[in-house]
């Protein structure tokens, strides 16, 4: 039987990573590793793909427990992790380079051809660490936000041109804040006077809206603010539903889905999905001689996976990731 491999999802929300940015800047370092190394279970001719690849820290391993007959496909949607994989990778012929978002994994492999898929969601921490591609309230820079730069909307294009309602329910919906309608009245108000185009003027604008007394200690009153413009100038949470669909249609059965969320809205998106996955058609459920399109596809391997206090004390933007793996039962 094929050993399909999980989706893992890696990588930091700007919560946990503005939380403690302004203790310097940080190298990339991949979150609970060990511990998706051991769901992915790597077999040395198996075929995988790291949907996200960021600075290849879980590619790197994956990789190392290769020989010769397996193979592993990397895509990014950010051009600097793109050209990093080229050069770290690029030159390894088991390997192949793909500047693509990861929804569009199917595009690249055969359906039911992985033994492994690894997601990595969210900001990366070089992304969070240049101030030129706006994604932190702590090191001002052009209010961009884009994972790629060269297409899409940037946050500023966005809070120039959408209405005061849109922009309220993106910051509500997406970074859950209760203060949506009075930042987004804010903004609003700050925009006729000059435009919003560095992350400070936001963050600054955003701390002004919001009230004192409400402020959360050792957490920026603009974090969920700026969380939710990233998330939706990305699509990020629209790209992860059509991407685990993708990559339960790419795995083999016996593979495992793994995913490293690192904020609420993420796991519970991944954890639905598994649960949906892994409990079959309700019409049939608990009802014997169920059709085999009514049966599960998936089955749930233990439950959410948190760092460990050594892990926590060496990088803490893995404080808010959140591990689950799945496997793949039925084709």
């Amino acid at each position: 039987m094929a050993v399909a491999t999980t989706v893992a999802v890696r990588g930091a929300d700007c919560a946990a990573d503005e939380a403690v940015g302004s203790a310097g800047i940080y190298s990339h370092a991949p979150v609970l590793l060990a511990e998706t190394l051991a769901g992915l279970a790597v077999r040395p001719t198996g075929r995988y793909v790291d949907a996200t690849y960021g600075r290849g820290g879980h590619s790197r391993e994956v990789l190392a427990r290769l020989d010769a007959g397996g193979s592993l496909v990397v895509l990014d949607r950010d051009p600097q992790a793109v050209a990093d994989a080229e050069r770290t990778l690029g030159g390894d012929p088991r390997v192949r380079v793909v500047h693509a978002t990861f929804d569009r994994l199917g595009e690249f492999v055969a359906a039911g051809s992985l033994d492994g898929v690894l997601f990595d969601l969210g900001v990366s921490s070089p992304q969070l660490d240049d101030p030129a591609r706006g994604f932190s309230f702590l090191r001002d820079g052009p209010l961009d936000m884009r994972m790629d730069p060269t297409t899409g909307e940037s946050a500023q294009a966005f809070l120039a041109r959408a209405e005061e309602r849109e922009i309220a329910r993106v910051i509500a919906e997406h970074g859950e804040e209760r203060f949506a309608s009075r930042v987004a009245r804010a903004i609003v108000a700050a925009r006729a006077v000059a435009p919003i185009d560095t992350t400070a003027k936001l963050a600054d604008i955003v701390q002004g809206a919001i009230p004192r007394r409400t402020w959360e200690k050792n957490k920026h009153p603009a974090t969920r603010t700026f969380q939710a413009l990233r998330i939706h100038v990305n699509r990020e949470l629209e790209l992860l539903d059509e991407a685990l669909d993708a990559a339960l249609e790419s795995l083999a059965v016996g593979g495992r889905l793994a995913a490293i969320s690192f904020h609420s809205l993420e796991d519970r998106r991944v954890k639905r999905f598994v649960r949906r996955h892994a409990e079959g058609d309700p019409v049939w459920r608990g009802l014997p001689n169920a059709p085999l399109a009514a049966q599960p596809r998936l089955r749930p391997l233990g439950g959410a996976q948190t760092a460990a206090a050594a892990e926590l004390a060496a990088n803490p933007r893995a404080r808010s990731a959140v591990l689950r793996v799945a496997e793949k039962v039925r084709a």
